[in-house]
């Protein structure tokens, strides 16, 4: 029953942010990291009530390693609530790479249009290099994205191999790449078989990597200096 009033509050946030979005909509285009903190802004409110209602926790840590320009955040994927922990506790404005079937949820799709989210058609392989160039696009015009490299939900702490086309975002554009590590969204959902229950959360950012840094490295060995900073930083949370 929890999990269902969960849900019903999450939807009247959601149609309760159209005036915004409308207001968004007509936010000028040029600066666009100017729109995007105030586009941003209505997003990071709802995700941030939605996790507080299911009274779970949050501690974030390092969110002073993040550069101040456009970002490639590569971050290990737990659970459903991910992409409302990074919204509502990154406090940087992010799209991200999304199935092509959030395109048909109202006004959610709307606010990541916004957002310069990227759409990906998993059942088209050509569809992978037009997510590559849309999301160049987004880093160009000043929006940071999130990958998930991944590819799935994993099962709790255990990451399952990343896979490194996704990084071709940020290597062709010459920006950041910062590793987060996300600690107990699984317990929040996927754990308890798709029922809500409270977590303690973690949201740790790693040191970036700069251009000049992998510069002369393989997409892969990015891939795998990722995973390896990732899970040294989960697993030292514990020490």
């Amino acid at each position: 029953m929890k999990t269902f009033f969960i849900y019903l509050y999450a939807f009247f946030l959601v149609l309760g942010s159209l005036p915004k979005l409308g207001q968004a909509k007509k936010l000028p285009d040029d600066p666009y990291s100017e729109k995007a903190k105030q586009i941003f802004k209505t997003p990071a409110r709802v995700s941030k009530k939605v996790i507080k209602k299911t009274k779970s926790t949050v501690t974030v840590t390092g969110l002073e390693r993040i550069p101040d320009e456009p970002v490639l955040f590569v971050a290990n994927h737990q659970g459903l609530f991910d992409i409302l922990l990074l919204l509502g506790y990154l406090e940087k404005p992010v799209g991200f790479i999304a199935k092509e079937e959030i395109k048909k949820i109202p006004i959610i799709n709307k606010w990541m249009t916004e957002l310069k989210c990227v759409f990906i058609d998993r059942s088209n392989r050509r569809s992978a290099i037009k997510v590559i160039d849309n999301g160049m696009a987004s880093l160009k015009a000043g929006q940071s994205m999130v990958v998930f490299p991944e590819g799935t939900r994993g099962q709790g702490r255990s990451l399952e191999p990343f896979k490194s086309g996704s990084l071709r975002l940020a290597t062709r554009v010459g920006v950041p790449i910062v590793p987060l590590a996300i600690d107990g969204t699984y317990h929040m959902y996927e754990e308890n078989n798709n029922r809500v229950q409270p977590s303690e959360v973690t949201l740790t950012v790693g040191d970036p990597i700069y251009p000049e840094q992998y510069r002369n490295l393989k997409h892969n060995q990015i891939a795998d200096q990722l995973q390896q900073t990732i899970t040294h930083l989960l697993d030292s949370k514990d020490k």
